[in-house]
């Protein structure tokens, strides 16, 4: 019985050295958990016990340190949850967020595994995909609308529309004119000119005019209370219509006039916006802490394209490891618990980031020698079986 006490101990050791020098060798790895064994006794009713054995060897889950990498698809997870990944057809989970965007658009690992995320706009309440870039340009979108703020000059005279006529060329037929950006269906900028009259005391007449060529059809008017500030329910801000040509639609879009005001001071315009914009080639994407990717275009804007689904097990000891830092669902881990990166139980997303091995190096060395120093004791064990034996055979 003695010798296979020692046996199992041998066995055992070495299945402790076997984790310990896995250990040591990850301590590097981003995303690795350590492990760590469990030993139980073997007691079948004999006297002494029948040596031991090993119980389990458990993951460690508690977070690496999150370390700057400066490359914007590095993500670490600050927080508990895993990355949802497909990879040849199976569904797996890593800490492992080191990514790479392939030629046709996806996200994915060095392995091949791709992230996975809600579609843009659908939320958790829809199934992950396969989270992927488009190619293609941001589409351009037409102006409809124009947002101005600007003080009008109450000093100024006013101009007798029954003597001069509206006319862009005649500058003594308006009081104060500014220009700005619209663009068209196909994207195309043009030129937009605001032309202000005062008719009469707190009143302005408003005309608009696209590439020089001024809708007659509708004028607007601003009507201004005696404290300067803007009469909205008194004045008009009609739609203003151009046909801009070269194969675009009708252009149209509405002024707001909000916070314009008409005092004693020369005329200012104080901001100027329109929610049109050209097309735009992609030139980059970047994550916000709740996962949200981020497309930026050439044209200076932004769209979402999708956003990270992050899972969490009831039991994340219960997973499997299946290799290159990746986990498998099993019956002990429970199923999966998908959401957003900052809400609930989910840590928020660093991107720049790497989450390094949980692995304390210095007790890993210590554990070695620990290790080591069993394996010996086992086998120190054998030696003395094998000379108690060697006696007892010798007897006469």
């Amino acid at each position: 019985m003695g010798f296979s006490q020692a046996l199992s101990g041998l066995n055992a050791a070495a299945i402790n050295l076997d984790v310990v020098g896995n250990n040591i060798a990850n301590s590097q790895t981003v995303g690795y958990k350590g492990s760590s064994v469990q030993f139980a006794d073997v007691y079948t009713g004999a006297l002494a016990g029948q040596g031991t054995r090993v119980a389990a060897v458990l993951q460690d889950f508690s977070n690496g340190t999150l370390e700057a990498t400066g490359r914007s698809l590095d993500l670490g997870i600050n927080g508990n949850g895993f990355f949802r990944f497909t990879q040849a057809g199976e569904v797996v989970y890593s800490r492992n967020g080191q990514l790479t965007l392939t030629a046709d658009g996806y996200l994915q690992n060095s392995q091949g595994a791709r992230l996975t995320g809600f579609p843009a706009g659908v939320g958790t309440g829809g199934q992950p995909v396969e989270l992927r870039v488009p190619a293609g340009a941001m589409n351009a979108v037409a102006t409809s609308g124009v947002e101005m703020s600007l003080n009008l000059d109450a000093t100024v005279d006013s101009v007798d529309r029954a003597v001069i006529p509206f006319d862009a060329t005649d500058s003594d037929s308006y009081s104060y004119a500014n220009t700005g950006t619209v663009y068209d269906s196909l994207g195309v900028q043009h030129t937009m000119t605001t032309y202000f009259t005062k008719t009469a005391d707190n009143v302005w007449e408003v005309r608009v005019a696209v590439d020089g060529n001024a809708d007659a059809a509708n004028v607007g008017e601003l009507v201004f209370n005696n404290n300067g500030s803007l009469n909205e329910p008194a004045s008009t801000f009609p739609v203003y219509g151009f046909t801009p040509g070269g194969g675009a639609d009708a252009l149209s879009f509405d002024f707001s006039f909000d916070g314009s005001t008409q005092f004693g001071n020369d005329f200012s315009l104080d901001s100027l916006t329109q929610n049109g914009y050209a097309a735009g080639a992609l030139v980059g994407i970047t994550f916000d802490e709740d996962g949200t990717l981020i497309g930026n275009y050439a044209n200076e804007k932004s769209q979402v394209l999708g956003v990270i689904s992050l899972a969490n097990f009831r039991n994340p000891e219960g997973l499997t490891a299946a290799g290159d830092n990746v986990w498998t669902e099993t019956g002990a881990s429970g199923q999966p618990l998908l959401g957003l990166a900052g809400i609930g139980q989910f840590g928020t997303l660093e991107s720049g980031t790497v989450e390094t091995s949980n692995v304390d190096l210095t007790r890993e060395l210590v554990d070695l020698i620990v290790a080591q120093r069993n394996y010996q004791a086992n086998a120190q064990t054998i030696k003395v079986q094998d000379e108690v034996l060697q006696s007892a055979v010798n007897l006469r």
